[in-house]
This record gives structure tokens, sequence and C-alpha cells, in this order.
């Protein structure tokens, strides 16, 4: 994945919406047990005591305290008791869309992992519980940062992550697109040009760009282009009209659109290098 991939796919998982079904801290009931095949949200069980199971498609697994584990959307999820010393365990079942996408079908982590801090994540699962809770008008923020603080977690945590960008024809298509758009900054790409990539016709195309993004391919163009500028004005001593011309661009232009995507003239940000 190359820089300009990278910079793109990260702000993309950050646009996931989220909506916390319910969260709690449970210590459940012998009678605990539940198939649920397909099922349509998420879950995350940290295990605070005792023993049982559960299943993710095909791997069952037998969780130990300390544990958190991730049931993702989508999967086939069962889950079960295998003696009286039930599991004490804080909760949380959660959506996390983008589009139609479920976030973690197009981010494949670990089923689980091992929590060092168990009392940090502890206590960050106990203010999702308050959050859950609170009518204030902020509640619903607060709850959202809050859960987004543990899913980073847990992805930071995660012992393997694999960003799946094929998972569907229109995902390898504007992966093709993005690739072609990072190589070719210097030049004027038309729509028609972008579109040719993907076999659309050119207002599908720009549709099917923001729908995919949340950028228009010419804002797209020109967030690469700024975020290529930054890097140019921090480590290199091209001038300010240098690096507008490796664009293609006019420096008035140029100015302009970085100030738009960044806040700053392009002096005022090389001000902002280290000395």
């Amino acid at each position: 994945m190359n820089a300009y991939q990278q910079i793109f796919w990260k702000k993309y998982i950050a646009q996931a919406k989220l909506d916390v079904i319910y969260a709690s801290y449970t210590k459940v009931s012998r009678s605990w047990n539940d198939e649920n095949p397909a099922c349509p949200f998420n879950r995350l069980y940290m295990i605070m005591e005792g023993e049982g199971f559960v299943r993710i498609g095909e791997q069952v697994f037998y969780p130990k305290p300390g544990e958190l584990y991730l049931l993702p959307a989508g999967s086939d999820q069962a889950y079960g008791t295998i003696s009286d010393d039930t599991f004490g365990k804080f909760w949380c079942h959660f959506s996390a869309k983008i589009g139609d996408l479920d976030l973690f079908q197009i981010l494949h982590v670990s089923p689980f992992i091992k929590v060092n801090a168990l009392e940090m994540f502890k206590e960050k699962f106990e203010r999702l519980i308050s959050w859950s809770k609170d009518s204030a008008m902020t509640s619903e923020l607060r709850l959202h940062a809050a859960l987004l603080d543990l899913i980073a977690d847990y992805i930071e945590q995660s012992p393997s992550m694999k960003l799946s960008i094929g998972g569907t024809p229109t995902f390898e298509k504007m992966n093709n697109v993005l690739d072609y758009m990072a190589a070719h900054l210097s030049e004027q790409v038309s729509i028609e040009e972008l579109a040719q990539i993907t076999h659309y016709h050119p207002n599908y195309f720009i549709n099917a760009f923001k729908q995919f993004t949340g950028y228009s391919p010419i804002h797209y163009m020109n967030h690469l282009r700024a975020e290529k500028a930054k890097e140019l004005l921090l480590t290199t001593e091209l001038s300010v009209s240098q690096i507008a011309e490796s664009f293609g661009m006019e420096l008035s232009y140029f100015s302009r659109m970085f100030k738009e995507h960044t806040g700053f003239k392009p002096t005022g940000f090389r001000e902002l290098r280290p000395r």
C-alpha cells in the first residue's frame, strides 16, 4: 500500500457510522445460550470471570478472564455456558457502517486480544455503559467517543490486521482509480479519463466516487496534492512556485487550493517546520 492509499484508507475507516445498541456488565445465567446466523451487529465481550464458549463462523473459542472478543457483524455467532462457573463480562452490541458495508468486513482483525491493562479497559467499558444511559444533550457524542476509543484500542492491539480492499468489484475499481490519481498528480486528469478505468459513465462515476470516498474526484485529487505539498514544504527547499509547477498549477491557484485543504497559505505552513 502506497502512502496515498494509506492516507485515504485511514480517513475512510474513520467515516464509520456508529450505533451503540446496548452496553452493560452481566454475570450470565447457566441458561445463557444462543445462535445467531449472520448476526447483523457486532459484539464486544470482555471476560472478567468464569468460563463458557463463543463461536464465530466455524471457530469455537473458550474465552479466559482478561480476554476481549470481537464477534463481527455478518458472521454466524453462537455462545453458551459449559459449567455453573459462568461468565462475568462487560459487553457491547453495536453497528459500525461505512456506506452499506460493515467496518469489520473491510478491516479484518483477530477474534480476540489479551488485555494487558485490564483496569484501564474496565474503566473504558464503565464509561461506555454510563454514557449509554445518560440523557445529556452531549451523551451520544461521548458514547461514540468511548466506543471509538475501544475500537481503536482493539485494532491497535490485534495480533493480525488486514485491510480488505478487494471485497467487491466497486472496491477493486475504485482502488485502481486511487492508484491512477496518485500516479498522475502533476497532470490535469479528466473525469472521462477516470471513468474509463471503472467502465462507468462519467456521471455515474462521479456519484459512485463520492459515495465511496466522501469527496468529488476533483476535491480528492486536490486533497492528494495538498498532502504531497505539505510533505515537500516541510522536507525540501523547493520554492512554493516550484511546488506549484510540479503539480502543473499556476501559483495563485495552487495557493488557494492549499489553503482550502489545510487552512494555511503555503509559506505559512512552511514556517511550522521545526528549526
